[in-house]
Parts: structure tokens; C-alpha cells; sequence
């Protein structure tokens, strides 16, 4: 992977099965790790309908862009219907959590760059 431009079509799909510690539910969440910069990382995550994540937090900042379908989002103690060319941040630290209302697929930006080994589960 380049660290200047990278195709979608040439990156790996992840199937990550919790986040921070919490599994998913509803299925696998697919994750694309689309670039990492110096201090974020861009992901393309696709959630089927009806999966989700518990509630978790992190370390890290998170800015959410929903580019297809409809999810439920809930950060801290607001809930929302997010659909796409919607955006939301989940602060460090604060809880937060996503349901897929439909197969949807978003965009998220975490800063500081994480580890994503550290707090994703994978398959294969």
C-alpha cells in the first residue's frame, strides 16, 4: 500500500468480530484499512443489516461519514439515525456504538493513528 494514494480494489478486507473487547453482533463487521497517515487512519467499514457493535470507547479519536444506507448510532447518551452524507464524531474516551439499519457502508477517520491489531478481533 502506498502511503499516497491507494485503490480500494487492491486492499485487503478484514472481518473483524469485536471491537476494543466487545464482539459485534448480527455478524462480522468488513473493514478496509484504505491509508495510514502520519496521525490517522482511514477505514471503509461495511456493516449487513442488523450488525452492529456494542458499546465501546477509545483512546482515539473518530469521525464517522456515512456513504451508503442507514444506521443507528448512539454517542454518549444520544441516539440518532444517521443515513448517507451524514457525519458524527465519537470523542476519545466516549461511548459509543452502531447498529446497521440496512447494508450500509461509511468512511471513518481515527486520530491519533491506533493500532488497529490492538483493537479489532479478526478472522483470517
Amino acid at each position: 500500500m502506498s502511503d499516497l494514494f491507494t485503490k480500494s480494489a487492491d486492499v485487503p478486507v478484514q472481518r473483524v468480530s469485536a471491537v476494543e473487547g466487545i464482539p459485534t453482533f448480527g455478524g462480522d463487521i468488513l473493514v478496509k484499512r484504505l491509508m495510514e497517515g502520519d496521525e490517522m487512519t482511514a477505514l471503509e467499514i461495511f456493516y449487513g443489516k442488523g450488525v452492529g457493535t456494542g458499546l465501546h470507547k477509545h483512546a482515539h479519536e473518530s469521525v464517522v461519514h456515512v456513504l451508503k444506507g442507514r444506521l443507528k448510532c448512539v454517542v454518549a447518551d444520544t441516539e440518532l439515525i444517521a443515513v448517507a452524507g451524514d457525519t458524527c464524531r465519537h470523542p476519545t474516551g466516549v461511548m459509543h456504538s452502531v447498529e446497521a439499519l440496512e447494508d450500509s457502508v461509511i468512511l471513518e477517520i481515527k486520530s491519533p493513528r491506533p493500532e488497529l491489531g490492538k483493537f479489532f478481533k479478526t478472522k483470517g
